[in-house]
């Protein structure tokens, strides 16, 4: 569905929102391949046959990665989830080899470094893509299978939106998962789940990394969530958060500009359009807003200064309210109010990886809100900042929701 016209921004957050200090993003800015040669080779070039499988994924949960590279000094293998390169080793035909063993079942996100350049495996045509980083995909299954994974149930729908932003001054998107069984002429009311997506990802990273579609469509088939409409926004208020690359999150004007703005569009744009689109509750009961990374921090700001429309908060590894002074970013929370505060929440779920950088972070964020009086439920998991982190949040938070307690 295309919409070309907007409404004009109004600002929802306010103007003394500081970001002093802000959580680290891990980066890893992928390096370009240098351009082939067009000269005519004077030797002839070896060549090594495609492998057979690539990656070759066993019942045992090892995989075995191979690149063909007959050039290369060396070469590593990067593999989310763990840290440092996995060295590979070179066979007399070319071929560099590594095994991994023993991988829980998860989708794993990997590349290559062949002399200090990134590589892409050409026999893999699952590829995740973001501004600043490719990488292919593969998975490992589980058995049984995890809420992930494709199973013979029935399906909802993904639709994907245009629209003109005006806050943010660019053509912007937004995607809208409806349950199976959805029905747009029916008079039923949906439950609606806001959910955000991390700094340099897109809003489809939510449904090709996240697999919260096929999250859904388990969950909701095994009777374990209830049919809700996720709607997934784009989730930059200010692009030249992109344009800075990860340097921006050292520049607090560009941060506050992009927060701000963010939560303008989302109120102003996203919401009005969704509410017009599809059959949305409107009893504040049946929202819920949850996010990942920088999709996390504007969780946080948005529904904990918006309680009076969100019931249910999810931060996932949030990033960006990583500092000691949390008082002017949530102004509604002291230690006289924020029993009341809690008092209007059904969920206030905060989780990290135990080994992610924003794992302190969010100790001190958690902290800050049990002093004055709050009781969010504190979720530690081993991991990294990774997809198998949120993915796994994902299938746990969202069982909770519009449940009546």
């Amino acid at each position: 569905m295309i919409r070309l016209h907007a409404r004009g921004p109004q600002s929802i957050f306010a103007a003394s929102l500081l970001f002093a200090s802000l959580g680290i993003f891990s980066t890893a800015i992928q390096a370009q391949q240098p351009a082939a040669s067009a000269a005519r080779p004077t030797a002839p070039v070896p060549l090594v046959p495609a492998p057979a499988a690539t990656p070759e994924v066993h019942d045992d949960g090892s995989v075995v990665f191979r690149l063909a590279a007959p050039n290369a000094q060396s070469v590593g293998l990067d593999l989310e989830g763990v840290k440092g390169a996995l060295p590979m080793i070179k066979g007399a035909d070319g071929m560099w080899t590594t095994t991994v063993p023993g991988l829980a079942p998860e989708y794993y996100s990997y590349s290559f470094t062949v002399d200090g350049t990134k590589v892409l495996d050409p026999h893999n045509t699952l590829i995740k893509t973001s501004f600043f980083n490719n990488d292919n995909v593969a998975l490992v299954p589980g058995h049984p299978p995890m809420p992930w994974e494709d199973a013979d149930v029935p399906h909802g729908e993904v639709h994907h939106h245009y629209y003109r932003s005006d806050v943010v001054g660019i053509n912007s998107q937004y995607f809208v998962y409806t349950p199976p069984g959805f029905d747009p002429r029916s008079t039923k009311k949906y439950p609606v789940l806001y959910l955000l997506h991390g700094y340099s990802d897109e809003p489809t990273a939510w449904t090709f990394m996240g697999r919260v579609n096929i999250i859904l469509d388990n969950l909701i088939a095994t009777g374990k969530a209830k049919p809700m409409i996720v709607v997934m926004p784009w989730g930059y208020g200010d692009m030249s958060i992109i344009k800075q690359g990860w340097a921006a999150w050292r520049d607090p004007a560009v941060v506050i500009s992009n927060f701000t703005k963010f939560g303008t569009a989302l109120y102003t744009e996203v919401m009005p359009r969704v509410k017009v689109e599809y059959p949305l509750s409107e009893k504040r009961e049946d929202h819920a807003i949850a996010g990942l990374s920088m999709g996390g921090a504007e969780t946080l700001l948005v529904g904990l200064n918006h309680t009076d429309d969100f019931a249910w908060i999810g931060a996932f590894s949030a990033g960006g309210v990583g500092n000691d002074h949390f008082e002017p970013l949530f102004p509604a929370i002291t230690a006289k109010t924020g029993a009341q505060v809690q008092s209007k929440l059904k969920l206030l779920w905060i989780s990290c990886g135990t080994e992610d950088g924003l794992y302190d972070p969010n100790q001190k964020f958690i902290a800050w809100l049990k002093s004055n009086g709050m009781t969010p439920m504190a979720v530690s998991t081993p991991g990294m900042h990774a997809w198998m982190v949120w993915r796994d949040n994902l299938s746990k938070f969202v069982p909770l929701l519009f449940q009546v307690k």
